[in-house]
């Protein structure tokens, strides 16, 4: 965790370079293929359930923490941040009342998934997932006045086509030992998708929209965020948790899911502020790819044709996302920057 924060730390400043971008990407990638396999384990082979909400309100805590220590360093002194703070966070009800609608919106997403891997079977959970994917390209459009060339529209559903594809005919991994109900985890799951589209590219278009630092962006976020996850936990789960505690169930297991959500979310904020939030769909494809590889060496799981050809649509499709695109459209000569700006591909 110290090597993965100090990498952070060393590229506060906004000068990004592509280097930086694509060791956030893999990181990112490495830590959902983990996440997935890791959480689905401790809601189906534990029998003594922890609170899931009691889980989601930990992590925004520790994501908080993490995030005041770079805002720290970038500031570089005790005293500018306690300003900045002031200024930024206490100061702007506005900005933290702004920030408080992806708060709420990630906070069901993230439920979301604790409940669809409860009841849902990981590959399952993983394909139908990846509709997040053409519904972020669809908010990109909408919200961002971006476009999307015939081509890369094309590549996201061919990412799809392949993750389903991947993930069509896999072994079970783990042993359940709970109850579960299908038609909760894929209401749960569309809720989700829904949930995932919407809140980055809204956590996106705040980002850009200023300069104000990542970091201090995230401290607005993850403040709303723990407010919001506290008042979840009170209405789902508040009298079981006066009754066994908040830390109930956890287990080393558990902690290492926190650790992973909480590592995984600023990476994700890095990608989403340097890249967007479409190519974070496509390192999460990725991480399907790997987390079904692992399985294979872990488990014993048997790679298919189907696999294999999923594997390879999965590539094609990052492959062509990523070819420049010639963009035709004419611009007049009296057309201003913010004009120009709002032709730009995403």
């Amino acid at each position: 965790m110290g090597v993965t924060l100090s990498c952070l730390l060393c590229f506060v400043s906004e000068n990004v370079s592509l280097l930086f971008k694509l060791y956030c990407l893999t990181v990112m990638t490495l830590v959902a293929a983990t996440y997935t396999v890791a959480l689905r384990y401790t809601r189906t082979v534990e029998t003594e359930l922890y609170f899931s909400t009691t889980a989601v309100c930990v992590t925004e805590v520790i994501k908080l923490f993490l995030s005041l220590g770079i805002l720290a360093k970038e500031t570089g002194s005790l005293t500018r941040l306690i300003t900045s703070l002031k200024e930024n966070v206490f100061g702007s009800p506005k900005e933290l009342l702004k920030l408080s609608v992806p708060s709420v919106v990630y906070a069901l997403q993230n439920n979301m998934a604790f409940v669809a891997l409860s009841n849902l079977d990981a590959a399952v959970y993983q394909v139908t997932y990846q509709l997040k994917i053409p519904c972020t390209a669809l908010c990109t459009v909408l919200m961002l006045s971006r476009t999307l060339s015939k081509l890369q529209w094309f590549s996201v559903f061919m990412l799809c086509g392949g993750v389903t594809l991947v993930q069509w005919e896999p072994a079970q991994a783990t042993k359940v030992q709970v109850e579960q109900n299908p038609w909760l985890g894929f209401g749960a799951i569309a809720v989700a998708v829904f949930c995932s589209g919407f809140a980055g590219v809204y956590f996106e278009k705040v980002l850009k929209s200023s300069d104000t630092s990542l970091w201090v962006r995230n401290i607005q976020l993850y403040l709303s965020g723990i407010v919001v996850n506290l008042f979840v936990v009170y209405m789902s789960d508040g009298a079981k948790v006066l009754e066994k505690g908040f830390f109930y169930g956890y287990t080393y297991y558990v902690w290492f899911v926190i650790f992973l959500a909480s590592v995984g979310g600023l990476y994700t904020s890095v990608v989403v502020k340097y890249t967007d939030n479409i190519m974070k769909g496509f390192s999460a494809a990725a991480a399907i790819v790997l987390s079904t590889v692992a399985s294979v060496i872990l488990f014993g799981l048997q790679i298919t044709v189907t696999f294999s050809l999923g594997a390879l649509l999965v590539c094609i499709s990052i492959y062509l996302y990523g070819l420049p695109r010639q963009d035709t459209t004419k611009i007049q000569p009296s057309e201003t920057k913010t004009s120009k700006e709002r032709l730009a591909t995403v």
